[in-house]
């Protein structure tokens, strides 16, 4: 069995109509998602929105997503951070509290060199957790190649990569370089990433369809392609938007649609216009 098999949802963050975030709906939320069937939780990720937190909700969100899962499901603490001290103190947050690893983008906010890259994932090695190690070439200036990976592989504690380059050839190669486990990481990839042997799927509608997602897995990881491409044609036109700017929005707008409201995303980001929300609406209403 794999270390980080089947779906890890990447889970939001829900917030209060004044902006604070909700902790009663988190519990709730995290919750109903382990009830539904998934497999492990991924709080203050891209679609936690980590970015707009600050440190101490960022840490309440963490705990409190630990303490709900209790055992019963993985929790996977994001630690994408400006500094490499800051995503190590992130790091040795998570396993203080319990965490059974970490989903590690590399430096963010420039363009390291490969030897930083290196020694940033060495820094978080360090720390003891199992590591998956982030590739989203479109929000960082970072791409882990499979030449990159195979060197990163070496690190003890790296044992994943969530693969978000868009590439479905990187899966194959990935496995002659390195023996990484690998996470599909674009909901509108999901099934062509299990069907080249990802193990796992770091999901983000899955917030709001874990049932059919939980679904999808199963029919693929078993070999059930024709039964999967039917529900994945029925999923496509929402798992889409998680490959766009507008992916949190569009994530909370798709629960608000399935009768689980979580508010709002954070300042910087907008409303969905209104032209975006019926374009989601006639996605869903494909499901």
């Amino acid at each position: 069995m794999k270390r980080f098999y089947g779906i890890y949802v990447a889970i939001v963050t829900p917030f209060t109509d004044s902006m604070k975030v909700d902790y009663d709906r988190l519990r709730d939320h995290a919750d109903w998602l382990i009830q539904n069937g998934v497999h492990g939780l991924v709080p203050v990720g891209s679609v936690g929105e980590y970015a707009a937190l600050d440190d101490e909700e960022r840490a309440k969100v963490v705990e409190t997503v630990v303490e709900v899962a209790a055992g019963r499901v993985p929790v996977v603490v994001g630690t994408g951070a400006p500094s490499t001290q800051k995503a190590v103190g992130w790091a040795e947050h998570a396993k203080r509290i319990g965490a059974s690893g970490i989903m590690a983008l590399p430096p963010i906010n420039y363009n390291p060199t490969r030897s930083e890259v290196i020694s940033f994932y060495q820094s978080l090695s360090d720390v003891g957790l199992p590591i998956i190690a982030y590739n989203n070439p479109f929000d960082t200036k970072v791409d882990l190649t499979p030449d990159l990976l195979a060197e990163l592989c070496k690190l003890e504690h790296v044992v994943a990569v969530k693969e978000f380059s868009g590439d479905i050839r990187r899966i194959h190669e990935i496995y002659e370089k390195t023996d990484l486990e690998v996470l599909a990481g674009a909901d509108d990839l999901a099934l062509e990433g299990l069907l080249a042997g990802a193990t796992g799927w770091i999901a983000g509608f899955t917030n709001s369809h874990p049932k059919e997602s939980v679904e999808l897995f199963n029919y693929a990881i078993n070999g059930k392609v024709a039964e999967a491409t039917q529900l994945y044609r029925r999923l496509l036109p929402l798992f889409r938007y998680d490959s766009t700017p507008r992916l949190v929005q569009s994530i909370k707008y798709a629960l608000e649609l399935v009768g689980r409201p979580v508010g709002k995303a954070r300042a910087p980001r907008l409303d969905l216009t209104n032209e975006e929300k019926v374009s989601i609406e006639k996605a869903s209403q494909c499901i």
